[in-house]
């Protein structure tokens, strides 16, 4: 049996798995729960791909350089530009009590 080494594999492309609102907001659920702002960047710019960078700039009036810049996966995004892309890409962020009443 041949063994292949991790470093072998392609990167995984979640861009393609993202066609519609309903796989989006739940990535973007799984993304927040991980409280990691780099990581939200990151899928923020998996979407945008998945949806078109260049029609995603346009709606939420970034220039394409900028929003690659933004959604890079080692940025830290102001939460203004996070909200315009989610706006461009009709979602938002909701929030949730984390302790359910008693």
């Amino acid at each position: 049996m041949k063994r292949i080494k991790v470093a072998d594999l392609p990167e995984f492309d979640t861009a393609p798995y993202l066609g519609s609102e309903a796989a989006i907001a739940a990535y973007l659920t799984d993304i927040l729960e991980a409280n990691d702002p780099a990581l939200l960047a990151s899928a923020l710019g998996d979407i945008a791909r998945a949806r078109g960078m260049s029609e995603i700039a346009k709606a939420s009036g970034l220039t394409r350089e900028a929003l690659y810049k933004a959604l890079r996966p080692d940025a830290q995004p102001r939460f203004d530009t996070i909200s315009r892309v989610c706006a461009a890409l009709g979602v938002r962020l909701v929030a949730q009590a984390v302790h359910a009443p008693v």
